[in-house]
């Protein structure tokens, strides 16, 4: 049994500062927090800002015995090679969402990645993803699919809910929205496999596919599965950049969406809508709404009104932050109390240092992580298609 717990995060951007902040109050026992990147300055500089995190070579992450696990905040298409790398050194993978996706692998020189057939990208967006399934189920490590949306207090208890009515999910809607993606990975196929489905509307996807896994064990003894996908995409900000109009929002989409959609269609006929889009002004919005044969449930993760705030101009509160994707201060605002613990992030590291410390599995696996490359790329051929595509 684990107690005192060894860990490295590849990746120093966003998400590896959120997982750092997030480890470093995880209890239940001593952690040690390494973090590594292809530049070592990146690493020392990371380390001097979050304190007790030590910098550490990635050659050395993976020779280091004493690492039991790598929590993986990379690009999209440095997730497999980084998973593999660490179940073959024995170590236990957290991986980010989406768990896999298509970065370029067989698309011709000097061909155009937008153009790319998406039945093919489907096939190997989702063979990266059982391959790094196979990887550390071969070595015996756990693979952790990091998805956030399921540890959010409000899915959490939501959840619960639902599963103490003794009804059935009929209907779910849900998504994330924000001003667009401040990294330049996020912007091109070859280094992101996909646009805001993949970056934002996986997360309703992957809360949706688990809910109704998990009801019907509960109600039939056997997981319900999603059985097609109906999707369809656009990038909107082409038209503001037609008309020749102001816009705030992130720019440079190269050939991947700014706004997406699916609809989920479930083996007991029920169904999901999901969407991410790149067009929302004033801050992050995160939301799930749960609609039931016998109550409704709405989650929110983003934003909510826990705290409001009024400035009456820009750096009233000083440097204080606010909310993700908040471009001011000035006016009415949502401060969040803990971003990190409605988020879901820190509910996530908790449970995977938990189930390190048992020896024991979380549902967040990387089957589902399989399972909603399937759902996102299903619905990218839906798109190109125009029609529904059934999904095994």
């Amino acid at each position: 049994m684990v107690h005192a717990l060894s860990l490295a995060i590849l990746g120093t951007g966003f998400l590896a500062r959120t997982r750092a902040r997030c480890w470093a109050r995880v209890h239940g026992g001593p952690v040690q927090i390494l973090v590594a990147s292809r530049e070592r300055a990146r690493a020392v500089a990371f380390a001097a800002q979050h304190p007790g995190v030590v910098p550490m070579e990635l050659e050395q992450v993976f020779a280091d015995r004493a690492v039991q696990l790598v929590d993986v905040c990379v690009p999209n298409h440095r997730h497999r090679e980084l998973c593999e790398r660490a179940a073959q050194a024995g170590k236990a993978v957290l991986c980010t969402k989406p768990l896999a996706a298509w970065h370029g692998q067989e698309l011709p020189e000097g061909a155009d990645p937008a153009q790319f057939d998406r039945l093919a990208m489907l096939r190997l967006a989702v063979a990266e993803a059982e391959a790094m399934v196979q990887a550390c189920r071969a070595a015996r490590v756990p693979l952790f699919y990091g998805e956030n949306w399921l540890f959010a207090p409000a899915v959490q208890r939501a959840a619960a809910l639902s599963a103490a009515s003794g009804g059935m999910l009929l209907e779910m809607r849900g998504g994330e929205s924000h001003s667009g993606s401040h990294a330049a990975y996020a912007r091109d196929w070859r280094t992101a496999g996909g646009g805001a489905l993949l970056r934002l509307g996986a997360h309703a996807i992957g809360a949706m596919l688990w809910l109704k896994h998990r009801e019907g064990l509960r109600l039939c003894g056997a997981p319900t599965r999603l059985v097609a996908v109906a999707g369809e995409v656009a990038d909107l900000s082409a038209a503001a950049r037609a008309a020749g109009v102001p816009s705030d929002l992130a720019q440079g989409w190269n050939g991947v969406e700014n706004w997406g959609s699916c609809v989920l269609h479930f083996s007991d006929g029920t169904r999901g809508v999901a969407f991410g889009s790149d067009n929302l002004l004033g801050g992050m919005e995160s939301r799930l709404s749960l609609f039931g044969s016998n109550h409704r449930l709405e989650c929110s993760l983003s934003p909510h009104d826990q705290v409001r705030a009024y400035a009456v101009r820009e750096g009233g509160f000083g440097g204080e932050y606010l909310m993700e994707k908040l471009h001011g201060q000035a006016g009415w605002s949502t401060p969040l109390p803990d971003e990190d613990w409605s988020s879901g992030q820190q509910g996530l590291v908790q449970a995977v240092a938990d189930a390190l410390r048992s020896d024991r599995t979380l549902d967040a696996d990387g089957a589902l992580g399989v399972a909603v490359v399937r759902a996102v790329y299903a619905a990218y051929c839906s798109a190109a298609s125009g029609q529904r595509v059934a999904v095994g």
